[in-house]
């Protein structure tokens, strides 16, 4: 049979209702892969006489009976909820718990081998904490302390574009304290590794300089002589085809026009600036260092348009295409 990938609804007062069925109504990657939702049904029919997409919604008991029928999504329920008791489009620590709810369940069933990638709608970070999630910023930290992976990252693309973060949710000044060889060597090795699984070829990795214009040997910082370039000559040393350190302000526009598979970033902004002016709406996020398959949206949770049928639902199909090409092997590399 098909692979099964799972796809979780997420917050269910903002647009991941919306794009779920408007992406999975379309059709899209169905011809090479069965989908199921992990959510809620009110929430998705709601969402369908919102947009008024032609499908309906069946609830189904387990990931067994997943059929694939054309026209119906179908949907895994991991806890009894009414969308007739939130209002769309505002922070819940009721909607909060549900999205980490999902999201769990699909994590659990990717564990027991039931599903073979988990592709994920957004979530709301106020929402997760005011449900008491403190230690959970988002989604690649509920999966660091569900499957025990002392190592995770992530990993943005965009047709055209990969960033790997050294870090991403930390302050600027925490960030670049993290800007350590030992860091950069193991996330390197991570990103290096995941993205060769991932396309089954070799890879180039570029990294990114830390100061403006790399430092200017010293002046205007040290990190790139004392942390980085020593982490890129011992990446070379075990093998690996990274260079760098590149300023920042060149890299990416180096990388899109074929000279790197990916780049690495050094903080959050970086790369995420970098992804969503080249091509925001089809960026999508892939989560390095887990036991299974795990691709996202790159987009929030929208709770300004969320009820008003104007949600892209671009990011969810780009996601679960590049779900199929990771399970496949077959992702494709940039590099010329």
């Amino acid at each position: 049979m098909s692979p099964l990938l799972a796809v979780t609804m997420g917050d269910p007062a903002g647009i991941g209702p919306e794009v779920c069925v408007k992406a999975l109504s379309s059709g899209v990657v169905q011809d090479r892969v069965r989908t199921i939702v992990i959510g809620n049904r009110s929430s998705l029919e709601q969402a369908i006489a919102e947009t008024g997409v032609k499908c309906r919604i069946r609830v189904i008991p387990d990931p067994a009976a997943a059929s694939a029928e054309p026209g119906v999504i179908e949907v895994l329920e991991p806890t009894e909820f009414d969308c007739r008791t939130i209002q769309t489009g505002g922070v819940s620590a009721a909607c909060g718990h549900e999205a980490v709810a999902y999201f769990e369940y699909a994590v659990r069933l990717a564990q027991q081998d039931l599903i073979q990638a988990v592709v994920t709608c957004p979530i709301n970070k106020e929402a997760v904490h005011a449900a008491g999630y403190i230690g959970d910023i988002g989604h690649q930290e509920i999966l660091a302390r569900m499957t025990g992976s002392k190592l995770t990252a992530t990993m943005l693309m965009t047709p055209g574009l990969k960033v790997a973060h050294l870090s991403t949710h930390k302050s600027l000044g925490e960030a670049v304290k993290y800007v350590k060889q030992a860091v950069l060597v193991e996330k390197l090795k991570l990103t290096a590794d995941s993205l060769s699984k991932w396309s089954n070829q070799p890879v180039r990795i570029a990294v990114a300089a830390l100061n403006p214009h790399g430092g200017e040997g010293g002046m205007l910082g040290r990190e790139e002589i004392d942390e980085i370039k020593p982490a890129v000559n011992e990446m070379q040393r075990l093998g690996y085809d990274v260079v760098g350190p590149y300023p920042a302000d060149s890299i990416f526009y180096r990388a899109i026009s074929g000279e790197f598979d990916a780049v690495m970033a050094l903080y959050h902004d970086q790369g995420h600036i970098a992804i969503k002016v080249h091509n925001f709406e089809d960026s999508i996020t892939a989560t390095m260092g887990i036991p299974f398959v795990r691709t996202s949206v790159d987009h929030g949770t929208a709770f300004d348009i969320a009820g008003k049928n104007l949600a892209d639902a671009s990011g969810l199909g780009r996601a679960l295409e590049a779900a199929m090409q990771m399970i496949e092997g077959n992702m494709p590399l940039t590099r010329r």
